[in-house]
C-alpha cells in the first residue's frame, strides 16, 4: 500500500546536526526565532512549558515528544515563565553535550534532550509545508527509545554513522508524525491521513501523481460529494486539494531532476503534465527557475 507519509519523509532526507541534554531550575526561558531548521525535544524528567506562535501553550511532561519541522517562533520555559527580560540568558556548560538554564545550584527541575536536524532535500520547504507546524506526542515509549538511539549514534564514532543516523531519523520522524494525527493536531498531511475518507484520496493521489486528477475524481475516491470533500480536505490538510497535488508534483519533479532520472519531457510526463512546455512554466513559477537549469545546477 502506498504510504504518503513515508513518501514525504523519504524525500526530505533528514540528518542530525547536533543533540544535547538541557537541564533547568528556577524560573528560566529560551526563545528561538527564524532558524527554519527542524528540531525535536523529549522530556526526560520534570516539566516545562512550550509556547509556539498562534498556539495555546503546552505543558510538557516526562516522556513527551515534540517535533517542530520548521522552527520560526517558539519558546520553552519553566511552568511559571520569567519576565521577558530574563529570556535567553546564556546557559552554563555543565558537561560535554549538556547545558544548564536558570538556577545553577542544586539538582535541575527539568531535563530534556533536544536535537537539531537538517533536511537535505532541495525542496525541503515545499515538503515541510505538508506537515503540521508542531507535533506533540505523549505516552509513546517507542519514541523515547528511538531518540535515545539517535543520541547515542550521534555521539559515537562508529563506522557508517551518517547512514545509520539518516535511517534512524526517518523512523523517528515517521513514528512521531503518525502518532500525532488526532483532531487536535495542526492541519497537514498527518491530520489528513487520520481521516479515513481523506486518507483514501491521499493514497490514490500519491499512487498515481501522473493522473489528470480533478477535485471530483478525488472526491469519488473519498466517497464524498465534491463540495464536502473540498471543504473537509482544505480544513484538515491546510491547503486545497489541487494546491496539495501541485506541491507534491513539484517535490517529485525536483527529486527526479536532481537524480538525473530522465529528461525534462520524461519528468513532465511522470508528474502529470501533457507537455514539457506546460511543465516548464509550472515548474519555473513554483520553484523559481526552469527545470533544465535546475537539473544542471543539481
Amino acid at each position: 500500500m502506498i504510504d504518503p507519509l513515508a513518501d514525504v519523509v523519504g524525500l526530505l532526507r533528514p540528518g542530525v546536526r547536533y543533540t544535547k541534554i538541557v537541564g533547568a531550575a528556577g524560573r528560566w526561558g529560551v526563545r528561538r526565532t527564524e532558524t527554519g531548521e527542524p528540531s525535536y525535544c523529549v522530556v526526560l524528567d520534570g516539566a516545562c512549558l512550550l509556547t509556539a506562535a498562534d498556539m495555546d501553550p503546552i505543558a510538557l511532561e516526562p516522556g513527551d515528544f515534540v517535533l517542530i519541522p520548521a522552527t520560526y517562533d517558539f519558546s520553552m520555559s519553566s511552568l511559571r515563565p520569567p519576565p521577558a527580560r530574563d529570556f535567553d540568558k546564556p546557559p552554563a556548560q555543565v558537561a560535554p553535550g549538556e547545558v544548564r538554564h536558570g538556577t545553577r545550584d542544586g539538582p535541575p527541575d527539568v531535563r530534556f534532550l533536544i536535537g537539531h536536524c537538517e533536511f537535505a532535500a532541495p525542496d525541503a520547504a515545499l515538503l515541510v509545508s505538508l506537515l503540521p507546524r508542531v507535533v506533540h506526542v505523549r505516552g509513546e515509549a517507542r519514541l523515547a527509545t528511538l531518540v535515545q538511539l539517535v543520541n547515542d549514534e550521534a555521539r559515537a564514532g562508529r563506522p557508517a554513522r551518517d547512514v545509520v543516523l539518516a535511517r534512524l531519523l526517518e523512523v523517528l520522524l515517521i513514528e512521531a508524525l503518525r502518532g500525532a494525527g488526532g483532531t487536535d493536531a495542526s492541519p497537514g498531511l498527518v491530520r489528513g491521513l487520520a481521516d479515513a475518507r481523506l486518507a483514501h484520496a491521499l493514497r490514490a493521489l500519491h499512487a498515481a501523481p501522473e493522473r489528470a486528477w480533478t477535485v471530483a475524481d478525488l472526491a469519488r475516491e473519498a466517497a464524498l460529494s465534491r463540495s464536502t470533500f473540498f471543504e473537509r480536505f482544505s480544513r484538515t490538510v491546510g491547503v486545497a486539494p489541487m494546491a496539495y497535488l501541485l506541491t507534491w508534483r513539484m517535490a517529485l519533479a525536483q527529486d527526479l531532476l536532481r537524480r538525473g532520472a530522465g529528461s525534462v519531457a520524461e519528468v513532465a510526463e511522470r508528474v502529470g503534465y501533457s507537455s514539457a512546455s506546460t511543465f516548464t512554466v509550472a515548474f519555473a513559477r513554483h520553484v523559481g527557475q526552469p527545470p533544465g537549469r535546475y537539473a544542471r545546477a543539481a
